[in-house]
Parts: C-alpha cells; sequence; structure tokens
C-alpha cells in the first residue's frame, strides 16, 4: 500500500492475514470499515471494540457486515448513522430471504429504522433506504460488476463524509458520482475491460460534470 500508493499513511495490525486490534490514536473524521477485514472471532471483537469507541461517521461494508449479520452484540453497537453498503448477497444474510423485491425493501426499510442506518442496497439502480425513505440512482452501468468497484464507492462515501457532508447527502452524492464516473470510464473502456481503477481516475470528471461552471460550490453550500 504504502509503495503504490503514496499519498496513504498505513498503519498496519500484527498479524498479515487479519485484523485483530484497531487501535486508531487520533480522532478521524470518517471511518470506512471491512473491505479486508476478515471474519474471525479476534476481528469480530476488534470491531466491536471501534463501534463503542469511536463517534465519527461510518461507512461500514464487506467483512463487517458479514460479522454484524453473524453477530447481535455487533447489531446492537451499531453506531447510529452508519451507512451499510451491501451487495445483494451480503443484504441476504443481514435481513434474511426476500420473496421478491417489494419484501426486501420492506424489510431492509425495518431494519434501517430499527438500527437508524442508512443502507445503499448495490446494484443496477442502486437504492438507499433510509427509515421509510427510498432514493433510487440512475447512474452507473453493467461494467461496475466488477472486483473493487464496491470498494471504491465505499471509500467515495467516507470521503463525502470527512468533508462534513450529512449521512444522506453523502450516501446520495457518493453513490451518483461513483455511477457517473463508472460511465465515464465505460467510454474509455468497454463493458468487458473496465476495473475498479478506471473508476477512481474518472471521480474527478464526475464531480466536475455536475458542477461544470467555475462556481464549484463548497461543501456547506449543499449540506
Amino acid at each position: 500500500m504504502q509503495s503504490t500508493v503514496p499519498e496513504a499513511m498505513v498503519h498496519t495490525d500484527v498479524h498479515e492475514n487479519r485484523i485483530t486490534n484497531i487501535d486508531v490514536n487520533f480522532s478521524p473524521s470518517a471511518i470506512a470499515i471491512g473491505m479486508g477485514l476478515n471474519q474471525n472471532s479476534d476481528s469480530k471483537n476488534a470491531l466491536l471494540k471501534l463501534f463503542k469507541t469511536q463517534d465519527c461517521p461510518m461507512v461500514i461494508d464487506a467483512d463487517a457486515l458479514n460479522l454484524i449479520a453473524l453477530h447481535e452484540s455487533l447489531k446492537v453497537a451499531l453506531p447510529k448513522g452508519s451507512i451499510l453498503t451491501p451487495h445483494p448477497g451480503e443484504l441476504k444474510r443481514l435481513i434474511g430471504d426476500w420473496e421478491n423485491d417489494y419484501d426486501k425493501l420492506e424489510k431492509t426499510k425495518q431494519f434501517s429504522k430499527k438500527h437508524k442506518v442508512i443502507i445503499i442496497i448495490k446494484g443496477a439502480y442502486t437504492t438507499i433506504v433510509d427509515d421509510e425513505k427510498l432514493y433510487i440512482n440512475t447512474t452507473g452501468n453493467p461494467g461496475m460488476a466488477t472486483a473493487g468497484s464496491g470498494d471504491v464507492l465505499s471509500g467515495v462515501i467516507a470521503a463525502m463524509l470527512a468533508q462534513n457532508y450529512k449521512a444522506i447527502t453523502a450516501s446520495i452524492l457518493g453513490v451518483y458520482i461513483h455511477g457517473k464516473a463508472g460511465d465515464f470510464a465505460l467510454e474509455k473502456k468497454g463493458y468487458e475491460s473496465l476495473i475498479a481503477g478506471d473508476i477512481i481516475d474518472q471521480i474527478g470528471k464526475a464531480f466536475m460534470d455536475l458542477y461544470p461552471s467555475d462556481n464549484f460550490p463548497s461543501s456547506k453550500n449543499i449540506i
């Protein structure tokens, strides 16, 4: 990570293949957690500690979602206002099976309301669930169904939170920008060869497309 992404500041765990302790010795503005976390008991305890000790906005994805599905103690400790970003398989582990899309949305709304979290159901026409409210995104394309694309989304949303956007605004804007960047990447790469890094490369263009004038707004103007 340090050699390939020099902008990133890296704090490593004592174990090479799993996270066992999340020792945050500063006050983060936002946290994205789950990617590469692992699902063993050490990782579960580390995640539970994080939930109980950090009060900054969180984006929760991947292994963190699977751990939450497995352990009731993590569901109870879920920080209010967190943003969960499951794909359909992860969502099914969280809320159980569903009979149809209507049933899926109803069960997702119940989970969102009970735990006071926002749930982003990734897929075609990604849906953002905030209690009883639904927001359906229109950007994105099938080429984005590639490894790492969801990680990029979590990063974009976490970046929005770190700039003090409200959780629901960060969710809506993050999903839109992520999809728009994927659409720009599609123009260059096509469906078959599009990878997650191509989406990252187009994020700046996606923002500029949203605000094409010279009067690019600050976050405080659109929160």
